[in-house]
């Protein structure tokens, strides 16, 4: 019996000839579905499109510089804000646009993504990978909580350890890095509670909420203390540099005697509100059927005593620490920088002591060094080409002589109280940065604080300071910042519980650097 070839082919579902049939679903057209891809692709257009629209129709009354730099400025920010083209390729676009717009040259602008502050951030993230890598993070957080458990247990003490500890790990590292090493952790712990809405005793739920929202928050914190907690500290420090280069540059160790004492406020401000909110008279007692010393010793035991690898990148963290307090300290003792006339800086030290690493054995395997370039792949370059850009804009800004008509388009300003302009700015910042990242609100904002400290004859860091203050508030949203993120996904928070805590804590954080700044601020920064 004969049989057409198109017969066996639609009888045999495997024939090769078997034409291809996608479910119907999949071929009926969804406006739902493509709403994204148009959206991303007119938030792509209007970057170059506002850029066009002021090129054409602005005039700033010079000859053309200041006027593209403003263009170039709409077009990187729009691209920022809407996150149409990854943040990363955004940071590398001044490299192409500052050249064709005859804003500097490319080699002028390939300088703004390699200085001092770039090499500071770049050693201090491979000594973060190194601590990472060897779970050295996890025995201090473990060492801590086992500190600050008490027996019996008393829940106060515990949230403050497990804060104090996040916050500590957050001084050395991105505040995002923080959050997730010691995010595991805090669940860890948590995990002896029992799961569940409704049959749980409240506080159980309320202990929860507080432990979750301590981390993220004193990730935050902590970063606010040191150059390297965060990169909004950074490009602070880049932005004076560059715009003040007569001035006296911003130290790790200038820093930290204004930083410290500033997170030590909001951290204990924190820590109240966490406890008056989430903590009831009861609760001892109900938390101490499940959470005592035991289980932490456990886990504790488990990850053994510190072998060699570990007390050395310990041992290369520490001295790198004594290195960066004592490069330059006051006029009466300069530090060792001095003997270097002035040539050293913290990004000297940074990679200095991070390429001891891929010197010093591990002790592990025959040949094999603490840290190898495989395990450095995981280095934040978006932070980095960040940075750079922010660098770059500033001095763009300045040199197309953009800063000198801002500055006098500001006059306006010199009437407003400098006690009433200080928490203004820290507030306008920090709203900012609940709608994007820390790193872009600081880049955006800071030059602009640059031009009204230029405007009200103020020194320029009054508002500066505050301002990148200011970015790291990031409080109420999951969005603001990716620490949030990384407590949000846990499941344990809503929006409302951020809205809850990040309120006041915004508040109270604004609060101590207005008052600080003035008082503390003008010893250590010398703005008087």
């Amino acid at each position: 019996m004969d049989h057409h070839p198109n017969n066996s082919s639609s009888c045999d579902p495997k024939s090769p000839l078997l034409p291809i049939r996608r479910p119907l679903q999949n071929q009926n057209f969804s406006f739902k579905s493509v709403l994204p891809t148009i959206t991303n692709y007119l938030f792509i257009l209007l970057g170059p499109l506002a850029c066009t629209f002021i090129c054409l129709f602005v005039d700033l009354h010079d000859h053309g510089s200041s006027r593209n730099m403003l263009a170039v400025l709409s077009w990187v920010f729009i691209w920022w804000l809407t996150e149409a083209v990854p943040m990363p390729i955004t940071s590398m676009s001044p490299l192409f646009l500052f050249p064709i717009f005859g804003i500097a040259s490319s080699e002028e602008v390939a300088k703004s993504y390699m200085n001092d502050v770039i090499s500071l951030m770049l050693g201090s993230f491979m000594l973060a990978l190194a601590v990472e890598h060897y779970n050295i993070h996890r025995r201090l957080a473990l060492n801590v909580t086992l500190l600050f458990c008490g027996d019996p247990l008393n829940p106060p003490l515990l949230i403050l350890g497990i804060c104090a500890t996040t916050a500590f790990i957050s001084m050395w590292m991105q505040n995002t890095a923080a959050a997730v090493m010691m995010m595991p952790v805090a669940t860890g712990i948590l995990q002896w509670l029992p799961e569940g809405r409704l049959e749980v005793h409240p506080a159980v739920n309320r202990f929860r909420k507080g432990v979750i929202l301590g981390v993220i928050y004193s990730a935050a914190i902590g970063g606010m203390s040191t150059l390297t907690g965060t990169g909004v500290n950074l490009i602070l420090v880049g932005m004076w540099g560059s715009s003040f280069p007569e001035e006296m540059p911003i130290s790790f160790s200038t820093w930290f005697f204004f930083g410290f004492p500033l997170a030590v406020v909001i951290f204990f401000a924190l820590w109240g509100l966490l406890c008056l909110c989430y903590l009831s008279k009861g609760s001892r007692g109900v938390l101490s059927c499940y959470i005592d010393k035991s289980s932490l010793k456990r886990e504790k035991e488990l990850l053994g005593p510190l072998d060699f690898a570990e007390k050395m990148i310990l041992a290369v963290f520490s001295l790198l620490v004594v290195l960066w307090m004592t490069r330059s300290i006051t006029d009466e003792i300069p530090g060792w920088g001095s003997l270097f006339r002035g040539r050293v800086g913290d990004g000297t030290v940074s990679v200095m002591m991070a390429t001891l690493l891929f010197i010093i054995p591990n002790r592990k395997q025959e040949g094999e060094k603490l840290m190898d370039w495989n395990k450095c792949k995981k280095i934040p370059w978006n932070v980095i080409l960040l940075l750079g850009a922010g660098f770059a804009i500033a001095d763009g800004v300045r040199s197309s002589g953009l800063a000198d008509i801002l500055s006098a388009s500001l006059g306006f300003l010199k009437t407003v109280p400098q006690l009433a302009i200080t928490p203004l700015v820290c507030l306008v910042s920090s709203s900012i940065t609940e709608f994007t990242s820390n790193n872009a609100t600081a880049t955006l904002v800071i030059p602009l604080l640059i031009q009204l400290a230029k405007t009200m004859s103020i020194h320029p860091l009054l508002l500066m300071v505050p301002g990148a203050i200011g970015a790291q508030l990031a409080f109420l949203l999951p969005t603001g910042t990716p620490s949030n993120i990384v407590g949000f996904t846990t499941g344990h928070i809503e929006i409302k519980d951020m809205i809850k805590i990040g309120l006041p804590l915004k508040v109270a954080a604004i609060g101590a650097s207005s008052l600080l700044m003035p008082t503390l601020g003008a010893f250590v920064f010398r703005t008087q």
